[in-house]
């Protein structure tokens, strides 16, 4: 029997590297684990049960943005390399300046490349975006065309690119659709936090387009757990070069179906403005985007206020990107074909949304039920 590897989390502290941590500690499938990022544990509303996966990691603050920084976290005390690279940091936030972008996106990953393939790492998995492809209403497939469509996505593509002709790279690149689960702050969960509000004003919620605009998703265990088969899989089959695998459930998410579950969470009506009071709205993106997040943000605030939540990093604020009439459709099905990967999560479901919240509440930053 192999040793179990070594693992180097880049962007361990986020949505996607707090669970993959979890999911390596808790499955007992590394022999070291490092964990670098930006932000502290202590500062990043970890629950309970991710906390106790941290307390089981070497945890290392450090800006990766930074070539000095870079090469201090790739250092073992042995001199060693680690077996596994896994890069989940990036700039997440939307509406930043593209200097943001170029250095927290793409400087940051072809740096941490370049140390994976001096120090001779066995694998390097990048987590793309499944945003990268042209919005044609067709699921795309890996070698689809790409036009993306949010300025993250770019630099995510332009990473991509540079990636695949990296000389000596032991490269797999994941692209998934909007990733859903315990912890999500963006994805789904500002239309959750919407849902709330308008529960809480007694008033329909209607969202912009059609309800088969779609927004096709993956859960974020289903996330973990392909990263790691993935690594596994590329390793053991004596792959060389680049490899890329969409990430998407077998649910085909649309907005009517996330809609049937905020229905059934908080008990509202839903509907869609349509194509043609959308289109007119198009006209005047910026505005828009403004009127329609006064209309949550104050309630919202409200909400927290009524019960005792001075401070939460919740917002139902949608960036203009989100709002425009792009379809997030994938094929995920090359990973199942060909590596025989399987998703345990097919279905986005309304237990594992209310899943979400429940964590939220145990946090204290989302409101209890009145």
């Amino acid at each position: 029997m192999s040793p179990q590897p070594t693992v180097l989390v880049l962007g361990g502290v986020g949505f996607i590297g707090r669970n993959f941590v979890a999911y390596l500690v808790e499955n007992n499938l590394a022999s070291e684990i490092r964990v670098i990022d930006k932000v502290l544990p202590q500062t990043a509303y970890l629950n309970k049960r991710i906390q106790a996966a941290f307390e089981k990691v070497e945890f290392m603050q450090g800006n990766l943005s930074n070539a000095a920084s870079i090469e201090k976290c790739f250092t073992r005390p042995d001199g060693s390399s680690f077996d596994y690279v896994i890069n989940l940091a990036a700039e997440t936030k939307f509406s930043q300046p593209n200097e943001i972008y170029e250095d927290r996106i793409y400087r940051l990953s072809i740096n941490c490349a370049k140390e994976a393939v001096k120090r001779g790492a066995k694998i390097f998995v990048q987590m793309s975006t499944g945003d990268i492809y042209e919005s044609s209403g067709a699921a795309s497939k890996e070698d689809s065309k790409t036009k993306p469509w949010n300025t993250i996505a770019e630099y995510k593509l332009k990473v991509d690119k540079e990636l695949q002709s990296m000389e000596g790279l032991n490269l797999i690149i994941l692209r998934p659709a909007v990733v859903y689960g315990i912890g999500a702050m963006g994805g789904l969960t500002p239309r959750l936090i919407c849902g709330r509000v308008y529960q809480h004003e007694k008033k329909k919620m209607e969202f912009l387009w059609t309800k088969d605009l779609r927004i096709n998703t993956v859960h974020v265990e289903d996330v973990s757990r392909a990263i790691w088969h993935t690594a596994n899989w590329y390793i053991s089959n004596n792959q060389t070069g680049s490899v890329i695998f969409n990430l998407a459930d077998e649910n085909d998410t649309d907005q009517e179906a996330v809609n049937t579950h905020i229905r059934a969470i908080f008990g509202i009506e839903t509907g869609f403005q349509g194509k043609l009071v959308s289109q007119f709205a198009t006209l005047n993106m910026r505005d828009v985007t403004e009127e329609i997040n006064e209309v949550h943000l104050t309630p919202w605030s409200d909400i927290l206020k009524e019960h005792n939540i001075k401070t939460s990093p919740l917002t139902p604020y949608l960036d203009q990107e989100l709002l425009c009439n792009n379809a997030l459709s994938l094929d995920g099905s090359k990973i199942c074909t060909t590596t025989g990967f399987t998703y345990e999560h097919p279905k986005l479901t309304t237990e594992s949304l209310q899943e979400i919240i429940t964590d939220f509440q145990e946090l204290g930053i989302w409101p209890r039920d009145d």
